[in-house]
């Protein structure tokens, strides 16, 4: 089920709903043979309370093992229930069904359907059982009055509230085992990013910083290693949702791809999106970025700016390279060369955001990718 040890959160619940069938099922056998000698067939109410008893049994088997395929096991639950309800129609006098104030046959061992309807299926559901049960308490009194209007009141109640409960631990629980879960993932990850930057990543800034030194086909491997530096600590980044309601932190996303020539600058506060949206703008400003390694020149350097203006998210990606001609993007486009209209403006459009290039020959590179809050999901 649904938390960390793979038990219902509920499972303190239905623990007391059977010990309320228990409870109600003993005292409706007293009222039974309390008024024994009264009813109109007192056989009949003898095997009611058999029956009330074997099925209290199997309840109480069934309950204690809960699943979440509970819910037609309770309906069931509860045409028993107004079974025996209706069977007081055959055992009580009309006088003790209309006058004196004698119970029906099961009394309050109805009560524990109403409970087990709420902690299966939630608040709606105790409150249509107790409603239900309510109905066939009219229906075989052949009356309303007063007191039972009142078990009406209290049915629905009890059922409501007794669904809160358990809808509310079944939230609780899946809260606390997403957030051992990120927490577990994020110990882990720390882990690894450790043990990579003082291993695969200082060795990839070393290559980075000596080929550019060395010039020539070094130079070509200290690209390839950098952009292979920048890849790395993507990945190191790329984790699951860092909070419980699924959300991931922009800026963490954008500040791991800071590196010598890559400056980034972020809000000293989280920027929380869904984290399928921080993973995708992260994807574009590393495309924008792998871009800027590619053409803007080797000595060329990189500024991502992350702005967090409420309504809209923009991530600004500049560089001081050697700027793209007038119609070169669109010239790229119609090659197949789908590096930028793939990877950055799609990625930008599935969340409903645009993207603005501001270029020109000598002046470096400015993308501005802005996407709305609210089309990307997050709150």
């Amino acid at each position: 089920m649904n938390n960390q040890q793979g038990r219902d959160p509920t499972l303190p619940l239905w623990r007391a709903a059977v010990l309320l069938r228990v409870l109600t099922l003993l005292f409706a056998l007293g009222v039974i043979i309390y008024h024994l000698d009264e009813y109109r067939r007192p056989w009949l109410a003898l095997v009611m309370g058999g029956v009330m008893t074997v099925w209290t049994v199997v309840v109480a088997v069934r309950y204690l093992k809960p699943t979440e395929k509970l819910l037609a096991f309770t309906v069931f639950d509860l045409a028993v229930c107004c079974a025996v309800m209706t069977s007081s129609l055959l055992v009580l006098t009309p006088l003790q069904l209309e006058g004196e104030p004698v119970p029906l046959v099961p009394t309050v061992w109805v009560t524990g359907v109403v409970a087990a309807g709420a902690v299966a299926a939630g608040p709606v559901a105790g409150g249509v059982f107790g409603g239900v049960v309510a109905a066939f308490n009219y229906g075989v009194r052949g009356y309303v009055d007063t007191d039972l209007t009142r078990d009406l009141m209290l049915l629905v109640g009890v059922g409501f509230v007794l669904g809160l409960a358990a809808a509310s631990s079944r939230r609780s629980a899946a809260r606390l085992e997403t957030a051992l879960r990120t927490e577990a993932a994020t110990a882990e990850r720390e882990r690894l990013a450790r043990s990579i930057h003082d291993s695969v990543l200082q060795v990839l800034a070393h290559v980075r910083r000596r080929g550019g030194e060395l010039g020539g086909d070094a130079a070509e491997l200290a690209k390839l290693a950098g952009e292979q530096e920048v890849a790395l600590r993507a990945l190191v980044s790329s984790a699951p949702a860092s909070t419980e309601d699924g959300a991931a932190d922009l800026g963490a996303r954008l500040k791991i791809l800071e590196t010598e020539r890559v400056s980034v600058s972020v809000p000293a506060t989280p920027v929380p999106l869904p984290a399928a949206a921080a993973n995708e703008l992260a994807s574009a400003v590393r495309e924008a970025l792998a871009n800027v390694g590619k053409h803007a020149g080797v000595t060329a350097k990189a500024w991502v700016l992350l702005e967090d203006l409420g309504s809209d998210i923009v991530v600004s990606v500049r560089d001081d390279g050697v700027g793209i001609a007038p119609g070169r993007v669109a010239a790229a486009e119609r090659e197949g060369r789908m590096g930028i209209a793939r990877s950055l403006r799609g990625r930008v459009a599935e969340l409903g955001g645009s993207v603005t290039l501001e270029t020109a020959p000598g002046e470096g590179v400015e993308w501005e990718l802005r996407v709305p809050r609210e089309r990307s999901g997050a709150k």
